[in-house]
């Protein structure tokens, strides 16, 4: 059969024609493809690592628990006490705090009192040496540390009593200079706490995964941290980090470039939480992004692209929220409830999944909230105090800071 002329323009302009209609069918799902990638390659990662096999428990050399203190967390003795109950053989416990008006330093009296076969210690020194004062209680209780390797470990943090074997283990190994820890929370109080505890499985244990896989660690995450004391002092001590807001990325980076490997633990220490409000959670949350931003600033910016909610409204927006952009929003959280159901069961054993899956959605909003307004600002609270970012993830004090 032979085409007139006419005929075959008006099939190419049918064809031409249906090119545009074709492409804004597609878009959305184009739209969704980062964060769906992500997802996947996220589980990827996360199933290699935690199916691959597990080194034996080798040595378990004697340990100092560096504790700095500020205040009350919820149920501190019982944070406290779970370190005092150690499946271990040699290790002693420092507590740092800067005030002897500090409410936390009757319970810490307490422990002693109870756990008298415990070799523990508490310093009370005011003394600073730059703002970050988590760092400067860390300085002054370093004198009492009796042992090599050294651990810091949050206020807020509880363990069980294999924690010192699991964390003290890969440092049979004399080219590990730092061991650090994944953290959870089993236990939530309401949406709000729920809304945070969510970030350590949706997020931060993921991206850990993914960095772990691609790039190899070279920071540290401040729940729990070992680190040998050859290494930390290669570095320049505590020191060297009393300037920065993020000290714990900061540790493990120093560490790393000085030529030590750094190893995550399997072993996940509790995060502990209690009631707040959202509005002091998404502070909290304001603060660790601007962090994140300073620390790895390229990295962090790219993170962007591997946010799901925009994806998922961006691709109803640009489809006219017909069909094909509410499949490609379906499709991508979909698979986001997936991702989040295989963490939240397998890898982190947290079970906040599924009781909590219709906050997903919520959750990544708030993540992305907080992607975006920590480009907006430098300034950041913390325990009481109002901090101004300086580029490359240094900090100074709004107000008056007293001397040494």
């Amino acid at each position: 059969m032979v085409l007139s002329a006419d005929t075959k323009c008006l099939t190419e302009a049918n064809t031409f024609a249906m090119s545009p209609i074709m492409f804004h069918s597609i878009l959305p799902f184009l739209i969704i493809a980062p964060p769906l990638v992500y997802a996947l390659i996220s589980l990827w990662c996360g199933r290699a690592h935690f199916s691959r096999k597990r080194p034996q428990n080798a040595t378990l050399p004697p340990v100092t628990i560096l504790k700095p203190v500020k205040g009350m967390d919820a149920e501190s003795f019982a944070n406290f006490a779970s370190f005092c109950c150690q499946d271990y053989p040699c290790f002693q416990m420092v507590f740092a705090v800067a005030s002897a008006e500090d409410p936390a330093i009757p319970v810490i009296n307490r422990l002693m009192a109870e756990f008298p076969a415990v070799d523990m210690e508490l310093v009370v020194d005011g003394r600073l040496y730059g703002p970050n004062y988590k760092v400067c209680n860390l300085i002054n209780a370093f004198p009492m540390a009796k042992y090599d390797i050294i651990i810091v470990c949050d206020s807020d943090i509880r363990v069980g009593e294999r924690y010192l074997q699991e964390v003290c283990a890969p440092f049979s190994d004399p080219e590990v200079g730092l061991v650090t820890s994944l953290y959870r929370t089993t236990g939530v109080y309401g949406a709000a706490s729920a809304i945070e505890a969510m970030g350590f499985t949706t997020e931060m244990v993921p991206n850990v995964m993914v960095a772990l896989k691609l790039e190899g660690l070279s920071f540290a995450l401040g729940a729990s941290m070992a680190v040998r004391r050859a290494a930390l002092e290669k570095i320049g001590g505590f020191t060297a980090l009393v300037d920065y807001l993020a000290d714990d990325y900061q540790l493990g980076n120093k560490v790393w470039r000085a030529g030590y490997r750094l190893e995550l633990s399997d072993y996940y220490v509790e995060s502990i939480m209690h009631r707040e409000t959202l509005k002091n959670i998404l502070s909290r949350q304001l603060r660790w992004a601007r962090t994140m931003r300073v620390s790895r600033p390229g990295g962090y910016f790219a993170s962007g692209i591997t946010q799901p909610f925009p994806a998922a409204c961006l691709s109803l927006v640009v489809s006219g929220f017909s069909l094909p952009g509410l499949a490609a929003a379906i499709l991508l959280y979909a698979c986001r409830a997936v991702t989040a159901l295989v963490y939240s069961r397998s890898f982190v054993r947290d079970n906040i999944f599924p009781r909590w899956l219709w906050l997903l959605p919520v959750r990544d909003f708030f993540a992305f909230a907080t992607w975006a307004l920590s480009f907006l600002g430098n300034r950041v609270s913390w325990r009481g105090h109002l901090f101004r970012l300086l580029p490359g993830g240094r900090i100074e004090e709004e107000g008056p800071f007293p001397s040494p």
